[in-house]
């Protein structure tokens, strides 16, 4: 893994096509979206995300949030994803402070800074969240054993052959069936 292709596959992600091609590979996480005939309305990704608790902004240690939300009554539902991606040089240990810096600060009141075409939604806060970690097949072993281990979700995100992409999303591998 590279960073250029840290930074593809996080740009690819950020885009409602990309984050459905992600949850694809865990099923569970899918089912909770609304409704899949109006994905553009029922997903908001949110980059690099920040959240407002008592007027001070934080922005979270993770790459990607993936916000559910009701297409009829433009409401964030009370479930949240947040998208670990495995970064160059980082081990097990930091990628799970990560997560666990993410649930502390998400321990406390907050709503999201949404973007701006959908800054009209509903964002408070959600009664469950959860996490989603992205490897890369060249990532260490220890990390996927460690992530199993503490029974948190892994997809493993397969390398293209070449820099050309035949198609509009990811190629990625859920690591064990889900469901």
């Amino acid at each position: 893994m590279t960073t250029p292709e840290y930074e593809e596959l996080l740009a690819e992600c950020s885009q409602v096509k990309g984050a459905m091609a992600l949850l694809k590979c865990y099923r569970s996480y899918l089912e909770l979206l609304p409704s899949m005939r109006r994905q553009e309305e029922s997903l908001i990704t949110v980059v690099l995300p920040l959240v407002r608790q008592a007027g001070q902004l934080t922005q979270l240690p993770c790459e990607l949030a993936f916000l559910p939300c009701d297409p009829t009554w433009q409401v964030k539902t009370d479930q949240e994803i947040l998208v670990f991606i495995h970064r160059i040089e980082e081990d097990f240990s930091q990628l799970m402070h990560r997560w666990r810096q993410a649930q502390i600060v998400l321990g406390q009141p907050y709503e999201w800074v949404m973007p701006p075409r959908h800054s009209q939604v509903y964002n408070e806060g959600a009664e469950k969240i959860y996490p989603l970690f992205i490897l890369w097949p060249s990532s260490p072993h220890r990390i996927r054993q460690g992530l199993q281990g503490a029974g948190l979700p892994v997809v493993i995100h397969a390398e293209p052959a070449s820099t050309t992409r035949s198609d509009d999303h990811p190629d990625l591998v859920p690591d064990s069936d889900p469901v």
